[in-house]
């Protein structure tokens, strides 16, 4: 597919990420104007909910987009989705007659605060990239035990924090926890010593499901996608993991990227699941392309100073999609509620510079990294920024999700002062 032009000039440059082949939903304020919903559209951002109320837009008998969240909006489901997408295209196309009644409602992005742009209702976190798993399994158990036997047959995850999401340029604070060095008899009550990223996608339940679903109607009530940033403390998960898998050292902080890309802005960019050893059993099966042709990179950037590319992958690299997951999630009778968020899993490609943790970059601490600063690495230092980026490329445009960013600050003095 190729540019969708539209009288929105600053949308049809082919490195900006917000086009109208994009449209991204997010949620934002202004000075002097309470949180509402916003579609992105070049440097600009679409009042949705003012455009409700001028008549421009109508949804359903009454206005859903009235809330500083998308819910309500994917509460309506799939036919809605797809009205409101042909809706925006209609009205933001260059040959639209309804420029002189649409662009009142526009207000610049740069003018704007960017908020939460759903309310999570409940987080799962997967291990689903197979270049990941070898690389930690490996480091671990050997490369003869990297991953464990279940892992190329069902998607791996577990139940996160939906209160610890939090929107890109949230301040993260290093985390305190129980940590025990294989030199010390005891474990001990410290802030974390080796702070991580986890470069991931999140995936938005859009629809509802009671009961097993299969991939298909997985995928088909997926909402959208955005970036995702799942903080991790690795000390604190090498000594609390067993047998149960992590807890705390991953209930501090999960940042995503501001707007949600739709999946239907992401249909030209389907790409194949990777070959397999086992066949999947039927109620994981591929139906068709399920991953995405997204490029991803991570940039770190010591305090005060220009940052460093230290990561470039794709999300093609995962083993199982989104879909699968979702799917997998809903095997016991768990229902799906509308804004659950499902976390990739870390993204890393086969060779170094893919991998999409400092775990792995430094190989668990043993081989640090130099910054262009000139500055090592091997796990996140206090004012450090890491930033998550993503775009997929099209014939003459760019569909991008805004940046994924968080800055640690020290751990506290005394975590129980009050």
């Amino acid at each position: 597919m190729p540019l969708l032009k539209s009288w929105v000039t600053s949308a049809n440059d082919a490195s900006h990420p917000f086009p109208l082949n994009n449209l991204p939903y997010g949620v934002f304020s202004t000075v002097g104007t309470e949180e509402r919903c916003g579609v992105a559209i070049g440097d600009m951002i679409l009042d949705i909910a003012a455009a409700e109320e001028a008549g421009l837009i109508t949804l359903a008998e009454d206005p859903v987009f009235d809330v500083p969240y998308w819910n309500d909006v994917m509460d309506l489901g799939p036919d809605a989705w797809e009205a409101l997408r042909a809706r925006l295209t209609s009205l933001l196309s260059d040959d639209s007659d309804e420029k002189p009644a649409t662009e009142p409602h526009l207000v610049p992005m740069a003018d704007a605060t960017l908020h939460m742009p759903l309310v999570v209702s409940e987080y799962t976190d997967f291990y689903a990239g197979r270049h990941h798993a070898t690389n930690v399994g490996t480091m671990f158990r050997g490369a003869e035990n990297a991953l464990p036997p279940n892992w190329l047959h069902i998607p791996i995850g577990y139940n996160g924090r939906a209160s610890s999401v939090v929107l890109s340029g949230t301040d993260i604070r290093r985390p305190w926890g129980q940590l025990k060095s294989p030199d010390h008899d005891v474990p001990a009550f410290l802030p974390c010593r080796r702070f991580d990223i986890e470069l991931e996608m999140g995936a938005i339940v859009g629809t509802a499901s009671d009961g097993p679903i299969s991939v298909q109607e997985a995928d088909d009530n997926i909402f959208g996608y955005v970036l995702l940033n799942d903080w991790s403390a690795r000390d604190i998960q090498a000594w609390e993991y067993q047998p149960l898998g992590p807890f705390q050292a991953k209930a501090t902080a999960t940042s995503i990227s501001p707007w949600i890309v739709t999946k239907a802005a992401l249909e030209p960019f389907r790409t194949e699941t990777p070959a397999r050893e086992f066949d999947l059993l039927d109620h994981l099966k591929d139906v068709g392309p399920m991953l995405y042709d997204i490029n991803l990179a991570v940039t770190m950037a010591p305090d005060g100073k220009d940052a460093t590319t230290i990561a470039r992958t794709n999300y093609d690299q995962m083993y199982y999609s989104a879909a699968q997951q979702l799917a997998h999630h809903s095997t016991s009778g768990c229902p799906m509620n509308v804004g659950d968020l499902l976390g990739s899993g870390t993204i890393s490609g086969p060779s170094k510079p893919e991998r999409g943790s400092l775990l792995e970059l430094s190989w668990g601490g043993k081989e640090p990294f130099t910054l262009d600063t000139g500055e090592e690495r091997t796990f996140i230092e206090d004012g450090d920024t890491l930033t998550l980026t993503g775009a997929a490329h099209g014939d003459g445009y760019t569909i991008g999700f805004g940046d994924c960013t968080g800055t640690v600050l020290p751990a506290l003095t005394d975590p129980y002062a009050r």
